[in-house]
């Protein structure tokens, strides 16, 4: 026993003078790195850099798929960086509510730190070699060139937007990082409902960001696909210290909106006979200008409770708006889903009903009644404490929208890694579906 513990010692008397010899002869010494250059392989696995910032290989596109639809003064061929991407224009109105992909994109380039986000809290960095990526992200701003580019589906324009698809699809083939995964570890925003809709099935196997489910069920999936919140369209409440915020919202339920909408949206005008008259409600019709958005944010401000049925899709920016304005939201919606579900709990701040309960007279209003001062509190709290989740901002803040939206890309890794490795080795591709 006794020599074992001299060998022990002596053992750790040669390290110790090992490692003075090599602050003295060679500067400070990065032993991490010499030990795992023996073990290049470990060295460069995700599954040993789980608490590591997601690195991300971003294309370099021409201007005209990205913010050459903002500010098309500088030439198509200029590189985008941080001194020359354009600021968002707050007067863009509803082009606002789906510009995720400039958020995502602006996160990238961003290379200083924001406040309360230091580099070592980075969800994301871009790496400038595409082998060290961990995924690739496509700045092809494919909700702005629907928005911009005709103003409906028939617009002749529109064959600008449908031509920017076609083009990205081929410089997306022609590249072998996207061959090598069949762009299974490729990430492209898709946040309004009809962005990439002419060639969005050629891309299926990417990571989407997208606003829900609503019109591309058959190519998406939240297996593999992010949803993230809408850019909330009223101002967010920084000032809501009020000493009993109960007692100041005098309204128990709130709605501005269009009534009139498609597919799930129906509820929206069913809704308006059923409380358009009741006391204590606000339901009223409203349209997307700036002064629609200064009533709402102040309906929503002096309110309990904020209504949030579908619109055309099962969801609406109206949520988000509810959740800066610390206004409980009731979400009416059979279909919908929601950002960041896998950190958040809905139910700890919102109310839900199911479209068959809300259309019952009395039922949904009884319910909201029902709830007591103390639970109402709570949630308004739990607001409060979670509203910064769903800000988009330049320079990008600590645990803001964009950095819990690429921390939902780093959780789909795993199975993103599955299904590249499995399909590299299989002779007879998914044989488990015949």
């Amino acid at each position: 026993m006794k020599d074992v513990i001299n060998k022990s010692l002596a053992c750790l008397v040669v390290f110790f003078l090992f490692l003075c010899v090599s602050l003295i002869f060679t500067g400070t010494v990065d032993y991490k790195s010499r030990f795992l250059s023996f073990l290049p392989q470990l060295s460069n696995s995700t599954f040993c850099r789980t608490g590591s910032p997601l690195r991300v290989y971003m294309y370099d596109l021409p201007r005209r798929f990205n913010v050459g639809m903002i500010d098309g003064s500088l030439p198509d061929e200029t590189p985008v960086r941080a001194d020359n991407f354009p600021p968002w224009k707050e007067n863009n109105g509803l082009r606002k509510q789906h510009s995720v992909e400039y958020w995502m994109m602006a996160s990238l380039l961003y290379n200083g730190n924001g406040e309360g986000d230091s580099g070592s809290s980075r969800v994301a960095v871009r790496v400038m070699d595409p082998e060290l990526a961990d995924v690739f992200f496509v700045p092809f701003f494919a909700s702005l060139s629907f928005n911009v580019h005709g103003r409906n589906m028939t617009d002749p324009d529109t064959e600008i937007d449908i031509k920017l698809q076609s083009d990205i699809v081929n410089i997306l083939r022609g590249s072998k990082y996207w061959q090598r995964s069949a762009g299974r570890d490729h990430v492209i925003p898709l946040h309004h409902p009809n962005a990439f809709r002419v060639h969005r099935d050629k891309v299926n196997a990417s990571i989407f960001i997208v606003a829900d489910f609503g019109r591309i069920m058959d190519i998406s999936r939240l297996a593999k696909d992010v949803v993230a919140p809408y850019v909330h369209m009223v101002e967010s409440f920084l000032s809501d210290n009020h000493e009993d915020p109960y007692e100041f919202r005098k309204t128990l339920l709130f709605f501005r909106g269009r009534t009139v909408r498609k597919e799930e949206g129906l509820v929206r005008a069913k809704l308006k006979r059923i409380l358009g008259k009741k006391e204590n409600v606000i339901y009223e019709e409203g349209s997307a200008s700036e002064e629609g958005f200064r009533t709402s944010t102040q309906g929503m401000r002096s309110s309990k409770f904020c209504l949030n049925p579908a619109g055309d899709t099962p969801s609406s920016c109206r949520l988000f708006d509810a959740i800066v304005s610390h206004c409980v939201p009731v979400i009416v919606s059979d279909k919908i889903e929601l950002p960041y579900e896998s950190e958040i709990d809905y139910k700890e701040f919102s109310i839900f009903f199911s479209v068959k309960e809300a259309l019952k007279p009395g039922y949904m209003l009884d319910q909201l009644k029902g709830i007591p001062k103390e639970k109402w509190i709570k949630m308004w709290l739990r607001l409060q404490n979670i509203s910064h989740h769903f800000e988009y901002q330049y320079p990008p803040k600590k645990e803001d929208a964009v950095n819990m939206i690429w921390r939902q890309v780093r959780e789909k890794l795993p199975s993103v890694n599955l299904a590249v490795h499995r399909s590299r080795r299989l002779k007879v591709p998914d044989w488990w579906r015949r």
